[in-house]
């Protein structure tokens, strides 16, 4: 009985842990997402001045066209519409 409720505290601290490394993962991820982005919007812009059509970029990138136009407006592109 007594390894048992050993077993069953052990288990129960191992996942508040997990938790716990669960927690400060996201924290750490949470700060990248602002530098991630600028990045990803300089990336569309360059494609999209390298050529590459705006649908194209909306699929590789994950944004809808729309998106991908608001990003480009804002780094001073004028996309053309189809």
């Amino acid at each position: 009985m007594a390894s048992d409720l050993e077993a069953a505290a052990e288990a129960y601290r191992a996942a508040l842990k997990r938790v716990d490394d669960g927690l400060a993962e996201v924290a750490a991820a949470r700060t990248d997402v602002p530098k991630v982005r600028t990045r990803l919007a300089a990336a569309i812009v360059q494609a999209y001045l390298d050529g590459t059509r705006v649908g194209e970029i909306a699929r590789v990138s994950g944004y809808g066209r729309e998106q991908v136009r608001r990003i480009l407006r804002a780094g001073g592109v004028e996309a053309d519409q189809p």
